[in-house]
């Protein structure tokens, strides 16, 4: 898996525990997915599926988040990439597995209709 995103968790981001809200989870692993998709060539991609997310510990405010992403499939127009989400404590140097999920996108054109994906390889010096 290769790094796709890293953010330092905010206030702003909690829920009504004071942990991060699952939703802000969701939207950086929908992002991760992204980066991996468009690093292997592909262009407007779109979600049409995230296969079971569980949350297997918390994020608190002040963790940073690291997200890896990896394409493991490539059809004709669509993508499957699982991306792993891990929280790092800065200090103290905690470091959990928060979730695994696969997510499927598909390639679409400026009308939104499915087009096939012309895969290349990323450059030397990219990250995902």
């Amino acid at each position: 898996m290769q790094p796709a995103i890293r953010v330092l968790m905010m206030p702003r981001d909690t829920n009504a525990h004071g942990t991060i809200f699952g939703g802000h989870i969701l939207s950086l692993l929908d992002q991760a997915g992204a980066v991996a998709a468009h690093a292997i060539g592909a262009r407007k991609v779109v979600t049409v599926a995230i296969r079971e997310v569980v949350f297997k510990e918390p994020v608190h405010v002040g963790d940073i988040v690291s997200l890896y992403a990896e394409v493991t499939q490539v059809g004709t127009t669509s993508l499957t990439i699982r991306v792993r989400v891990e929280a790092h404590e800065p200090i103290g140097g905690r470091s959990v597995e928060v979730t695994t999920a696969e997510l499927v996108y598909v390639q679409v054109d400026d009308r939104g209709r499915p087009v096939p994906i012309q895969r290349t390889l990323p450059p030397r010096d990219a990250e995902c």
